[in-house]
C-alpha cells in the first residue's frame, strides 16, 4: 500500500526518499554467543542504492512518528512483529540545505529478546543477523555507511535488553 510519504525530496541535485523524511529500524538481539547482533537488509538490486546493506526502513507518512514508521517498514520488509520489539532510542540525522529544503532520517534503535525469524519482501535480496564487528565489512548503503560509527557509539551506551517479560 502506498503511503502519502512516498516520493522524493530534491535539494541541490540530491534526492532523498520520503516526503516527510524516512525512518529505519536498527534492531539488536543477543547472538548465539550472547554478544549483540544487528539485523541488516541486503537491498534488492533494482532499488535505489541497490545491492548494498542497510536497515529495513523507508518513507514516513504524514501522520507517523519515526518509531511508528520504522516499525511499520520493518514489518513490511522483514515480517518483524511489533509486539516483540522494544524501542530504546531514536537518532535523527537532519539535512538542511542552503536552498531551505530540509529532510531527516530517523534511526530507531530497538531490541528483541532473540534473533527473530524474518520474511523478506521484494525490496530485500536477503535479511541477515550480523555481528556488530562485521557490519562495516559489508558493502553498505552510503547513508548507512556514513552514520554507522555514530549509531554504533549510540547503542553501545544502551544495555541490550534481555530476559524481559513478553
Amino acid at each position: 500500500m502506498r503511503g502519502d510519504g512516498d516520493g522524493w525530496v530534491v535539494s541541490q541535485g540530491q534526492a532523498y526518499w520520503g516526503r516527510y523524511g524516512a525512518a529505519g529500524l536498527l534492531l539488536r538481539a543477543p547472538g548465539r554467543d550472547g554478544a549483540p547482533v544487528v539485523l541488516l537488509q541486503h537491498r534488492a538490486a533494482w532499488s535505489h542504492q541497490g545491492d548494498t546493506w542497510g536497515l529495513p526502513g523507508g518513507a514516513r507518512d504524514s501522520h507517523e512518528t519515526p518509531e511508528q514508521a520504522a516499525i511499520r517498514e520493518a514489518h513490511e520488509e522483514a515480517g518483524l512483529p511489533a509486539e516483540q520489539l522494544t524501542v530504546r532510542k531514536v537518532v535523527e540525522t537532519k539535512i538542511v540545505a542552503s536552498d531551505g529544503v530540509s529532510w531527516s532520517y530517523s534511526t530507531v534503535i530497538a531490541d528483541a529478546q532473540e534473533m527473530l525469524h524474518t520474511v523478506p519482501n521484494r525490496e530485500s535480496a536477503e535479511l541477515r543477523w550480523v555481528a556488530v564487528d562485521d557490519v562495516a565489512k559489508l558493502p553498505l548503503h552510503p547513508g548507512f555507511a556514513a552514520s554507522w560509527q555514530r549509531l554504533r557509539d549510540e547503542f553501545a551506551s544502551i544495555p541490550l535488553l534481555v530476559n524481559r517479560q513478553l
